[in-house]
């Protein structure tokens, strides 16, 4: 097996890893009732995704 000859220094070493870092979720305005939403996934306000209800929201959640 390969064994490294010098010691990787810490410029290197971040270097190496600085796409490592994480970055901002794509988000999207939702059609229909104008929330900010997570892109490709339903809207929580108001159950739409892709132009098209998915979810519905029962009396009950409604009126609490």
């Amino acid at each position: 097996m390969a064994h490294p000859k010098r010691k990787t220094s810490k410029s290197k070493k971040r270097m190496r890893r600085s796409h490592h870092a994480l970055h901002d979720k794509a988000t999207s305005v939702c059609l229909y009732c104008g929330e900010t939403i997570v892109s490709h996934r339903v809207c929580s306000e108001c159950g739409h995704y892709n132009g098209r209800p998915v979810l519905t929201k029962s009396t009950d959640e409604a009126n609490a």
